[in-house]
């Protein structure tokens, strides 16, 4: 009879990497994406063709972080908001889940700290870095792999053939119906007057915040929701709309908030 095989005794080594693998936890990264152009026949077919303009922000533990532009030198354009706060003008489209990454809350804090040290409010850009830009250094950082290159299509178009891109695509209409006609302010979609929306904004809990600004807090003061939707400084009527890097006026949707 054969006497009994050794009994192996397991590794110290092999069973701390094994404590060590199941300690990793994956945090799922998604992309939330919104159609800017006003819901009609045009924007349908623009979305159809993947060249509609869009906006996205990354979602993390519970937060959407996005990018938008200001004129507030050295202060970051990077903020979170609720997930799926549709920016003004916004449909929200789609949820997209990007991928994982096994980063610590620690180095995920320390790799959107750095972002936002890397996208400036004064930087911003609608055609060379916009909020698809941000969302594709983001994702790549966090999961090895950019967003995807349809995110931000339009703009791509726009630097390659900028004679020929409409308007639109560039900056959206200010009130639209479903046609895409101009829609007058006294024909809105909902009885709310302007006043009203504007209280609502100020003290929605929704409101985003800048990363790493904490004295700074979404509190504009347009004198009605048709400044709000205009992109005006809300800081009192004849100011003149913010812009971006390239002398562009910014739509609402891709400002950052400052108080």
């Amino acid at each position: 009879m054969p006497p009994p095989a050794p009994t192996r005794k397991p590794s110290h080594k092999s069973t701390r990497s094994h404590r060590s693998t199941l300690s990793l936890q994956k945090t799922e990264i998604h992309i939330h994406v919104y159609d800017l152009l006003p819901p009609g026949r045009i924007s349908s077919t623009l979305w159809f063709l993947g060249t509609s303009l869009l906006h996205s922000g990354v979602v993390i533990n519970g937060k959407e972080y996005a990018y938008g532009g200001h004129d507030r030198r050295g202060v970051t354009g990077v903020y979170w908001t609720k997930p799926k706060t549709e920016p003004p003008g916004g449909t929200f489209k789609l949820d997209l889940l990007h991928g994982f990454t096994l980063a610590t809350q620690t180095e995920i804090d320390s790799i959107i700290r750095t972002a936002s040290e890397e996208f400036l409010g004064t930087a911003y850009n609608l055609l060379t870095k916009n909020c698809n830009h941000f969302t594709s250094y983001l994702c790549e950082k966090l999961t090895g792999r950019p967003g995807p290159g349809w995110l931000n299509r339009a703009a791509s178009i726009g630097v390659a053939l900028p004679c020929v891109v409409p308007r639109e695509w560039i900056e959206p209409p200010e009130f639209d119906t479903a046609d895409g006609e101009l829609l007058d302010e006294d024909d809105g979609r909902d009885s709310m007057s302007g006043d009203e929306r504007s209280r609502m904004l100020r003290t929605s809990d929704e409101q985003p915040r800048l990363v790493n600004q904490e004295g700074f807090h979404f509190e504009p003061e347009w004198d009605s929701d048709q400044e709000r939707r205009r992109g005006g400084s809300g800081k009192g009527k004849g100011k003149a709309p913010a812009k971006d890097a390239a002398g562009r006026n910014l739509p609402p949707a891709e400002r950052a908030p400052t108080s």
